[in-house]
């Protein structure tokens, strides 16, 4: 069952209650929407919620399961390979025995009959576990191509493995963690600078569960590049976020300058749910400029 809108939670809330929906597919964003207007018993029959398109902030899926009773299982995939790719699951339990099957801040284990790995950006050869790297997945979900775009193709596939984009590492269990899009990283003093850890810390450190900053960039003529954030704060709690983000254990260069956070009414998201990164630069560069 779906919806022409996802952001039009009391139809959603009243949707699932009618029809007694045991699955809900949904991004992030969604579900923050879903815990301000949708009350507990609108969402009593679900068995099962799953969060793609946009990491899941821990903040979002610990107030989720406070609200609704059920905590958020979060999936991973794209257009490009139709789309899932991998997902985390309920443990498995019997007699003397337990499959884990999520784990929280990661993407869980691919699908079946899919393969991933992590290779080098540079070179594609794999890197040891535990190491971060490019995420190449292959299997019958890849695409062919792009219709008429065999450059664009060529760019992102290689040997049959789809280059994501997605900077990942897997741990003992062979569960995946998504730490950064590389286009995600700004290039500051030589330096790598991953937008996402930075927006991480000053959600963190402002104790919100909507996202209230976004971070993305700017040339600058001495370093390369500038950090930019975008928040929707007042200028004393942004005032209070600036003072411990001063305090935090960030490398200097990933601590954006005060005078470089910029106040919007709301970020722009997509049709999605997620962040418009290139409507995030062209509000960055008309501030800055």
């Amino acid at each position: 069952m779906g919806h022409p809108s996802p952001l039009d939670a009391r139809a959603i809330g009243a949707l699932v209650g009618q029809y007694a929906v045991t699955f809900l597919l949904a991004t992030p964003t969604f579900l923050k929407t879903y815990l301000r207007r949708c009350s507990p018993e609108d969402f009593g029959s679900l068995q099962y919620v799953m969060a793609g398109a946009e990491k899941l902030p821990e903040r979002v899926a610990l107030a989720f399961e406070d609200h609704f009773g059920i905590r958020p299982l979060e999936g991973y995939g794209c257009t490009e390979c139709s789309p899932a790719v991998t997902v985390n699951t309920r443990d498995f339990r019997a007699a003397q025995f337990r499959q884990v099957g999520a784990k929280r801040a990661r993407i869980g284990h691919p699908l079946p009959g899919i393969s991933v790995r992590i290779a080098d950006p540079v070179t594609l050869d794999p890197v040891p576990q535990g190491q971060s790297g490019l995420l190449l997945v292959r299997g019958p979900n890849v695409m062919q191509g792009y219709l008429n775009r065999p450059e664009k193709t060529a760019e992102v596939l290689r040997d049959g493995w789809y280059n994501t984009g997605d900077i990942a590492a897997t741990d003992e269990d062979g569960f995946i963690r998504i730490t950064d899009r590389l286009s995600r990283f700004s290039k500051i003093g030589g330096e790598m600078v991953p937008h996402i850890k930075v927006e991480d810390q000053l959600q963190e450190i402002s104790g919100a569960t909507e996202q209230i900053f976004a971070v993305t960039a700017v040339p600058d003529e001495k370093k390369g590049e500038r950090l930019i954030v975008l928040h929707t704060l007042s200028q004393d709690k942004l005032q209070e976020c600036l003072t411990q983000l001063a305090k935090s254990d960030l490398p200097p260069l990933w601590k954006p300058r005060p005078d470089q956070f910029v106040h919007v009414e709301s970020l722009p998201y997509l049709g999605t749910g997620k962040l418009d990164l290139r409507r995030l630069k062209e509000i960055a560069a008309g501030a800055s400029a």
